[in-house]
């Protein structure tokens, strides 16, 4: 990796993971791994139907059952709980609010997906739980569903709100919708896609859990929850239990993956922790099971896409139009309605378009509601950018790297602002694209492909040249404390979900003070122990956190230097860390940390760094596969990645990253699909039904950083978190595509490129011919 140094510690250091110890020899501690002494156990009562009314007739049995302790409904919480609120419903494009309709912790009398919850049945035992659900007595009344996005748009739709008259939830424009029409009335050349973003489910290593718990004396509660970010969280679950941000504690131990799903507040947080209060103060805990999560958890995607360029007859991009049908699925959830309005401010890619109009319809159906999955709205605009650049390099009889070529935003440009609004402040996208197509030997594929064509198999190639917005605007507090035992903590408030958070903060600690980073311990996941947090979302932690940290290991080495400076009576110019110690310089002369603290009662310093734009992250991925023409089973065989992430703070950590993102981003192009049946059921409800990518699917990946300083960033760091899916899926689809239309002339297909789609488009495209 060329720009890469290898030094112990401090920046572009492959420094080890601190957590993995723990993690890896089962000392891991997760909320499932948190019982306190009494601890009773919750399940959920889901709604069996995607739409219509219920009727509780009686819950006495079930309240009687052996070792039930209290069955929750709606009836116990209309007077002591909000509904979960949205925290993104904007203003409409005519100025109107956005309606949102209350989705509350127990459904009352409607549900409007598969999976509402309905019930809490708090027992001795998960199994005793289960045993009183099922003597729950409820009339179910089962009315029409639609699961589509554009279906419920149609006219006789069933609809998810009556009272609200239609299923679209909202709509506003990002652009210049006049601009944009003029611009198409001027071109010659155009190029179209229909789009089809599928629906995914999170699927983390770690299901959902929590533990409610409530302190009659001091009137607080405590939610222990896998969160990312236990700040933003206290917020919401406080507005929903109707008290103060500060009778609320929120702790998050270990995380086993996020993905954007775990930062929202969900019912069962406050469901456990008001049965809680409700049993005197006795724990409750709740466990999601794997199938239960496919029908409670927020789920990601899901856009039904009409996507335009109109063109000169040279190619040159004159101007963008979208139009994007965003599934919301039954209720407006926290984020949901900023996650299209956040990729549509992304539409144009790296290229420059003088003018765009994204026009976005949210749209209310009877599925799980959708929210932020990581990405959160860039991949899917990224893939709708990528796909139709494609498209107009097919029309134009260009090939995929000179239309790119012809309409990159130019360094020299920089900073650039785009016909959505954003302000890129560097890049150098043809340099990657040059460099990603050198290392997979773009030149060389003609004799690979011919090489497929003798075995009976076609060969596609593709690329997709993203930039995505991420870490922004913002900040995050670091604090850094020096024990009178010499013991240094750092606490902040972003939120490790298995990223090595630890790891990048420790490395720059011990670069700055000379400590070992086994020395220093990490506090994160706790409001009580860090005052302020932003969590982890938007690859935001690295990107504001690292910055904070830094000036506050500064501010430590200043403090401690000044200290020693008059114990050994020598200057601080001539002061240098040591292994826990200040030393004089070519002396033996040193004083310890430990006693510096503790003739200052302890020291403690802060860092706190204001980001005021976005980082711009971009890259190329190109990726060759093979196309198996009797089965439809795709092959990866090459897979290469130079990525700009402005600057590198551990190349182990970040390759981690990118490899995750590029296999998640693959999962959506080839595998990933979830699917409702013409009643709202969830078919894709296991493992066993929705197909997620294992090793064996996926290729050795050649990744390297082509890296332009970001000059938003303190540190020059541009974020790394999403990058990977956000450029994986449009490069595997154009590959696809390339191996259809060459071999076929089938110039589109949607994701998931299954193999019976691929073996039925093949075989028909074969039949014609014949």
């Amino acid at each position: 990796m060329n720009d890469m140094t290898m030094a112990k510690f401090g920046m572009g250091a492959s420094a080890l993971r601190v957590e993995d110890q723990a993690l890896i020899t089962g000392h891991g501690r997760y909320t499932a791994d948190v019982t306190p002494e009494g601890t009773l156990y919750g399940v959920v009562l889901r709604s069996p139907i995607a739409a219509g009314t219920f009727t509780i007739n009686d819950v006495d049995a079930a309240k009687s059952a052996p070792g039930v302790r209290l069955v929750m409904t709606y009836a116990d919480l209309a007077d002591t709980m909000a509904p979960l609120p949205c925290r993104a419903a904007y203003k409409q494009e005519d100025g109107t609010p956005t309606a949102v309709y209350p989705r509350y912790v127990l459904a009352k009398d409607e549900v409007r997906h598969i999976g509402d919850p309905v019930a809490l049945i708090v027992a001795d035992s998960v199994a005793a739980a289960n045993d009183a659900a099922e003597m729950i007595d409820i009339e179910w009344n089962a009315t029409d569903s639609v699961t589509d996005a554009a279906a419920a748009l149609e006219d006789g739709a069933p609809l998810v709100w009556p009272e609200h008259g239609s299923n679209l939830a909202f709509r506003y424009g990002v652009g210049n919708s006049e601009g944009t029409e003029e611009a198409f009335a001027r071109a010659t050349r155009f190029a179209k896609l229909e789009l089809r973003n599928n629906r995914l489910v999170t699927n983390y290593m770690e299901t959902r859990g929590a533990l409610g718990e409530f302190d009659p004396a001091t009137g607080r509660y405590t939610l222990t929850a896998g969160t990312q970010g236990g700040h933003g969280m206290r917020g919401v679950l406080a507005e929903i239990l109707k008290t103060d941000e500060a009778n609320i504690r929120v702790v998050t131990p270990d995380v086993g993956g996020g993905f954007g799903t775990k930062i929202f507040v969900y019912p069962e947080y406050p469901a456990v922790m008001y049965a809680a209060k409700l049993l005197g103060g006795t724990p409750v805990k709740w466990i999601c099971g794997r199938s239960e999560a496919y029908m409670s958890d927020s789920q990601g995607r899901d856009n039904v896409t009409t996507a335009e360029i109109a063109m000169d007859d040279d190619g040159k991009f004159l101007a963008l139009r979208v139009d994007l049908k965003a599934n919301m699925g039954g209720y407006l959830a926290q984020f949901a309605p900023h996650i299209p309005f956040v990729g549509s401010s992304m539409a144009p890619g790296v290229y420059a378009f003088p003018v765009m109009y994204v026009a976005v319809k949210g749209v209310y159906t009877h599925t799980v509601p959708t929210d932020a999955y990581r990405g959160a709205g860039r991949p899917e605009a990224a893939y709708t950018v990528e796909r139709l650049v494609d498209e107009a390099a097919r029309i134009m009889g260009l090939t995929p790297e000179e239309i790119r070529r012809r309409n990159f935003i130019k360094p020299e440009e920089m900073p650039f602002k785009t016909a959505a609004g954003r302000t890129y402040d560097t890049g150098e996208f043809d340099g990657h694209m040059s460099r990603a197509m050198e290392v997979v030997d773009w030149a060389g594929f003609s004799g690979r492909k011919a090489e497929s064509e003798a075995r009976g198999a076609i060969r596609g190639i593709g690329m997709a040249t993203y930039i995505e917005a991420c870490a922004f605007p913002g900040s995050e507090r670091a604090e850094i404390e020096l024990a009178p035992d010499g013991k240094m903590t750092l606490l902040i408030g972003t939120q490790t979900n298995g990223q090595g958070h630890a790891t990048s903060y420790t490395q720059i600690i011990a670069d700055r003070l000379g400590v070992d980073p086994a020395d220093i311990t990490v506090i994160q996941g706790d409001t009580d122990r860090v005052k302020t947090g932003g969590g982890t979302g938007g690859s935001r932690s690295i990107p504001l956190g690292l910055p904070s940290v830094d000036v506050a290991s500064v501010e430590m080495s200043t403090k401690l230097k000044e200290l020693a400076s008059d114990r050994l009576e020598a200057s601080a110019d001539d002061l240098e860390f040591d292994a826990g110690s200040v030393r004089i310089v070519g002396t033996d002369r040193s004083v310890t940390f430990a006693e510096l603290a503790a003739s200052a009662g302890g020291l403690t310093s802060e860092g706190r760094v204001q980001q005021d734009e976005p980082t711009f992250p971009n890259g190329t991925h190109i990726c060759e596969l093979e196309i198996d023409k009797a089965t439809g089973k795709v092959t990866l065989l090459r897979y290469v990645i130079v990525d700009d992430f402005g600057a590198t703070v551990n190349p182990m950590l970040l390759q981690g990253q990118v490899h995750g993102g590029i296999v998640q981003g693959i999962g959506q192009a080839l595998y990933e699909r979830t699917v409702y049946d013409d009643e709202g059921q969830l078919l894709s409800a296991s493992l066993l039904d929705y197909c997620v990518p294992r090793a064996d699917d996926v290729p050795f990946f050649h990744f390297e950083t082509r890296n332009v300083p970001s000059k938003h960033n303190a540190m020059g760091i541009k974020g790394a978190g999403e990058a990977g899916t956000i450029g994986a899926a449009p490069a595997v689809m154009n590959a696809v595509c390339n191996a259809l239309w060459t071999n076929c002339g089938v110039p589109h297909v949607d994701m998931p490129a299954t193999p019976d789609v691929l073996w039925r488009l093949i075989s028909e495209a074969e039949t014609k011919a014949a």
